[in-house]
């Protein structure tokens, strides 16, 4: 029964406001938003520099997270909230995009560096420390030239957004099974070859 006490802190990466919405940078938004529509929990709360879901997710004690600092800022409002909550670190798990993997793939890892993602580079610097679970989301590398900076504040193309679709329940199945049977379950269930769209 311990388990289900404790608390387990899920964070989706993004920028705030109805611009960045559907940017790729923002897969971790669409992610948790899609985790909490579909268990019924509302983004109704905020605390922090954040706006939160919280409630339960197979008998699972949970807050869902999105922090309201823009992207570089993010450890701002995560670590006051693990804090606040006394959240251990193999509970947290933030949800960022990654054009190191290719659209269509997610990873789930234990722990890790920030691997080049502003966002993970200001959560790890205010928690002191990278120990803590991690969903990578693929959104692909930039094509030509293209900044990518630049390339992560655009949509997803129509193509990638069906594509992206199957991604974003995927990846909220990967965190169910990751609340239920811990993230050794979740990296052998989830962590295989790309989607594909039907």
């Amino acid at each position: 029964m311990e388990q289900t006490m404790s608390i387990k802190m899920i964070v989706g990466l993004g920028n705030p406001g109805p611009r960045y919405a559907k940017n790729r940078h923002n897969i971790g938004f669409q992610i948790v938003d899609a985790l909490a529509a579909k268990h019924g929990l509302s983004f109704d709360k905020r605390q922090f520099k954040a706006q939160i879901a919280s409630g339960r997710i197979e008998g699972q004690r949970v807050l869902l997270v999105k922090p309201q600092t823009y992207m570089n800022l993010s450890g701002e409002a995560v670590q006051p909230l693990v804090s606040y909550y006394k959240i251990e670190l193999a509970d947290l798990m933030v949800i960022f995009d990654d054009m190191d993997l290719p659209a269509g793939v997610i990873r789930l890892r234990p722990f890790g560096g920030a691997g080049g993602h502003n966002g993970m580079k200001s959560i790890i610097g205010r928690l002191g420390g990278n120990q803590f679970p991690r969903l990578r989301v693929g959104v692909g590398r930039p094509p030509g030239r293209m900044d990518p900076a630049a390339y992560v504040l655009q949509d997803f193309s129509a193509d990638e957004e069906a594509l992206m679709a199957q991604v974003r329940d995927r990846a909220v199945r990967a965190l169910e099974t990751w609340l239920t049977d811990g993230i050794d379950a979740a990296m052998n269930a989830f962590n295989t070859k790309r989607v594909n769209v039907e």
